[in-house]
């Protein structure tokens, strides 16, 4: 049995607590001295990108201190608006960037996490840690090969995969109760639904800095800066994104009254109509399989109910559809779901994989992190790089990582996935968002079939929604007594 001084430990306690406001502090001090001193030094332009991304980094730093849970929520909304802040940057300086160090701002303001993380990971068990070691070893691997053949974009690229993953850490110890990751998930379809009317507003006007970036960035599927000729991308970068941040927000908003947000059924209809707007096929993939996953681990009397309020949306949306503005464009696109046989973007994608699976299975290593995707901008002169553009996740990761670090990689998710159906069978109070977790893990793995989501935004859409189901887990195993030791430490 061990002997705990009370006195000591209340010593610790307060050294702990003074510590962090004396670093908070300081933080405030110093941070007018280096905005200053590094204004003078910088072009306009450059000075401009700086402060802003100072100010966006400074709240998520004082919520990390805390452990406060609106850490997430503020995360969230960096990663939403933070695209738009860089257009309208570039905007207002009458001048486009490919590579703006307002880019790193979502990254930045989610690496917070690693505050609590660190004075808290002796609380995260054992099965948690174990997914994170294989993890771990994957980016290891990848960046190791990575660092020798691409550079410094591995670095940048390492950084998009392993900052969302230190979500499943921080729900390990931080053990939010269900009230708090209520407002979490209310929180994100506020946000969702704030993104949802930005989008609608661009898909009928297209404001003036949205058409600056589309005339300048080149990038021809996304249509051009016309009223109901643009496919939307809100304040995200691309529809792409746009569309995994709605989708992700759409099916919890759509299961649980609680997660609808403060518009109630309104906001889910706003984020549905948004989402249609982005043309983005795979994302409603994802939101069906997230729905199938999530209706049969249910309780039976909840199946129904919920299959009933699917139905409802769906003939909403049905109804309204032919009404939109621009409808036979969005009606078309929809349509090539029962015709894919038919459809350019699908047969271009059938194409990659016969091109690029000898090249895999060719090379056995990888090519390491940095290899694939946005990252190749930073070596090839802000443009993408020969695999800056590749529409199947699983061959992005088997390109990226090898076998070995494939193996490591599909290894963790499948332990992932193994530890949430632990928690769905135990039955805990809590199992709710584990059911959510258990849909997220599976529509992530099967959007692998269109792209790679795990870096960047979506990786931290992804493991947010899986780290609350692991969170719960931690709460029912431990109980409410070790879950206010965050607080009180010994």
């Amino acid at each position: 049995m061990r002997i705990v001084n009370p006195v000591l430990t209340g010593f610790w306690s307060r050294f702990r607590s003074y510590w962090t406001y004396g670093a908070a502090a300081a933080v405030c001090v110093a941070l007018p001295l280096v905005i200053g001193s590094a204004s003078a030094k910088l072009s306009p332009a450059m000075s401009q990108q700086g402060t802003i991304l100072l100010v966006l980094l400074f709240p998520a730093f004082l919520f990390a201190l805390s452990g406060s849970r609106l850490l997430i929520t503020y995360c969230l909304l960096v990663w939403a608006i933070g695209p738009e802040l860089r257009r309208l940057s570039d905007w207002a300086s009458g001048e486009y960037t490919s590579v703006s160090i307002l880019s790193l701002a979502p990254l930045l303001a989610s690496s917070m996490t690693i505050i609590p993380v660190l004075r808290g990971i002796h609380l995260a068990e054992k099965s948690c840690r174990r997914v994170l070691l294989f993890f771990a070893a994957a980016l290891l691997y990848g960046s190791v090969i990575g660092l020798a053949r691409n550079g410094t974009s591995s670095v940048y690229d390492l950084a998009n995969y392993g900052i969302p993953l230190l979500l499943l850490p921080f729900f390990a110890v931080r053990r939010f109760s269900g009230e708090d990751t209520d407002k979490m998930l209310s929180g994100y379809a506020n946000i969702a639904v704030l993104v949802s009317v930005y989008g609608i507003i661009q898909y009928l006007t297209v404001p003036p800095w949205d058409a600056f970036w589309m005339n300048h960035v080149e990038m021809n599927s996304i249509g051009v800066p016309e009223p109901l000729e643009v496919r939307v991308f809100s304040t995200l970068n691309s529809p792409g994104p746009a569309a995994a941040f709605l989708a992700c927000a759409l099916v919890p908003m759509v299961l649980e009254k609680k997660w609808r947000g403060t518009l109630g059924w309104i906001g889910p209809l706003l984020v549905a109509f948004c989402l249609l707007t982005t043309l983005v096929r795979s994302a409603w993939l994802m939101i069906i399989v997230m729905l199938l996953v999530y209706i049969a681990t249910s309780p039976s009397r909840r199946k129904w109910r919920t299959l009933v309020q699917l139905t409802a949306v769906a003939l909403i949306v049905a109804w309204a559809l032919p009404k939109l503005p621009g409808a036979e464009g969005l009606t078309a696109r929809m349509q090539t779901l029962t015709s894919i046989e038919e459809d350019h973007s699908y047969n271009e994608r059938l194409d990659l994989l016969h091109t690029m699976l000898p090249t895999v299975l060719h090379n056995p290593v990888g090519e390491g992190i940095g290899s694939v995707g946005t990252g190749t901008k930073l070596g090839n002169e802000g443009a993408l790089g020969e695999y800056g553009i590749m529409d199947n996740g699983f061959l992005a990761l088997l390109l990226t990582f090898g076998l070995a670090g494939g193996i490591l990689f599909f290894g963790a998710l499948g332990t992932l996935g193994k530890e949430i159906i632990a928690v769905i069978i135990g039955k805990g109070p809590l199992q709710l968002y584990a059911r959510l977790s258990l849909a997220v893990w599976a529509g992530a793995i099967a959007s692998l079939i269109s792209d790679n989501g795990f870096p960047g935004m979506r990786g931290y859409l992804i493991w947010m929604l899986i780290g609350m189901g692991l969170g719960a887990k931690e709460i029912i195993r431990t109980g409410k007594e070790e879950e206010r030791s965050w607080s009180s430490p010994t």
